[in-house]
Formats: C-alpha cells, sequence, structure tokens
C-alpha cells in the first residue's frame, strides 16, 4: 500500500500566453514585460516602453494584474510624451 494516493512529482509547465500579454517577471524585482515569444526553454519578454527583450524562466512568470498592468501602461505613455518611444 505504499505509494497509494500519491501525485506523481511532475510540474506542468504553465500555459502559453498570447503575443503582447503582460507578465511578472518574480525573478527580477517584479518586473513587468510584455510576452515576446519562445526562446528554447525560456520566455521572451521585453519592457512595456520598449527596450531590450530579457529571457525567464516560464517556472518565474505570472500573470500581471490590474494595477501592475496600469502601471506599466502609463509609464510607456508618458515615455511616448516625451519622445522617447514611438
Amino acid at each position: 500500500m505504499y505509494g497509494e494516493n500519491v501525485r506523481p512529482n511532475i510540474q506542468v509547465p504553465p500555459a502559453l500566453p498570447a503575443p503582447g500579454t503582460l507578465l511578472v517577471d518574480t525573478s527580477r524585482a517584479d518586473r513587468v514585460g510584455e510576452f515576446r515569444g519562445v526562446a528554447g526553454p525560456y520566455w521572451s519578454l521585453r519592457p512595456v516602453g520598449g527596450g531590450a527583450e530579457w529571457e525567464v524562466e516560464p517556472r518565474y512568470v505570472r500573470p500581471a494584474v490590474l494595477i501592475e498592468q496600469l502601471r506599466a501602461r502609463t509609464a510607456r505613455l508618458n515615455a511616448r510624451s516625451r519622445g522617447e518611444v514611438l
């Protein structure tokens, strides 16, 4: 009877988000980025206001909550008004 009712230790990878979805990288002080795609075992994220993409393991990513989405979008709009991004 040993081992009955024990779930196997299998990690299910998170579902692949749509490109442009705002995600939070918890391994980098909750940095918010847009999902850009998959690069091997990593997900590529890009800052909302533009900039260099970075890669993160999917296990360190979570969907951005509403306040995080608003902050990221507001920062992008402010940068756009200053002419820093298109």
